[in-house]
């Protein structure tokens, strides 16, 4: 087996876990370890201690509002620093919903309420009445792959970007971010941001390899991941992908 070694860790898995978000952990650990590389995975739970430093690639996971303030004190005792620390220095992180959320600034109630979060990159989202719900589908940007994700958004939650931050893509049908201006998610740096829940990662293998490899690549200098055999994965992929565009998905 290759010396190449990839260290995932999975931050607050008791919490951020709605809609089989665990399953990109799963596939980020499959993908790598198909290829004869080295793959750990550690969990980062509520008020555990831990070097961040030690790790390549984190997953944050989706959670609700409720979930979302637990959070607050143990990002507040140190690890939110150690986050972004992290993201400075590159490392990758793969970020849903309520994950997502916390990357920003704050999240504002529709009572006006605000939760402060950890700012590290320049975004923050406002609540609404509406649910915005459904199968989607987006194109991510040239530096976020370049491929077409098909995936489940639900949450009330409408993100607004600061000026210089850029989304993770654009749509091609569904919400997004807020449901006005087309995009969906961000990238700042190594942090991909998205409400892709379902999990986004197993029927979207091509991103998937974009975060390992880009990961990879950040570890050790250069690095190319040799492809494997996705010809199930994408006519799955091309084909909720078509139903998605054509606004047909009962039947799936």
């Amino acid at each position: 087996m290759s010396d190449t070694i990839l260290k995932i860790c999975h931050l607050y898995p008791e919490v951020l876990n709605l809609y089989g978000d665990r399953g990109n952990i799963l596939c980020l650990k499959k993908r790598t370890e198909w290829r004869d590389l080295k793959c750990e995975v550690s969990e980062v739970k509520l008020g555990e201690k831990a070097n961040l430093s030690d790790y390549d690639l984190f997953f944050i996971g989706g959670g609700q509002d409720f979930e979302q303030e637990v959070l607050l004190d143990d990002l507040k005792s140190g690890k939110g620093d150690s986050i972004k620390a992290a993201i400075e220095d590159g490392k990758t992180f793969l970020c849903i919903c309520g994950g997502y959320q916390m990357m920003g600034h704050y999240y504002e109630t529709k009572e006006g309420e605000r939760m402060h979060f950890l700012g590290a990159v320049d975004f923050h989202t406002i609540g609404g009445d509406v649910r915005m719900i459904g199968n989607y589908a987006f194109r991510c940007t040239p530096e976020a792959g370049g491929s077409d994700i098909v995936g489940f958004e639900n949450h009330s939650g409408r993100t607004y970007l600061g000026d210089g931050v850029a989304p993770l893509g654009t749509i091609l049908s569904g919400y997004g971010n807020n449901g006005q201006d087309g995009t969906e998610g961000i990238h700042y740096k190594n942090v991909y941001g998205s409400y892709s829940h379902g999990p986004i990662l197993p029927k979207n293998p091509a991103f998937a390899d974009h975060l390992i490899e880009t990961t990879l690549k950040r570890k050790y200098g250069s690095f190319s991941l040799e492809p494997l055999d996705d010809k199930e994965e994408l006519l799955a992929h091309d084909h909720i992908l078509d139903l998605v565009l054509k606004g047909n998905t009962s039947k799936d």
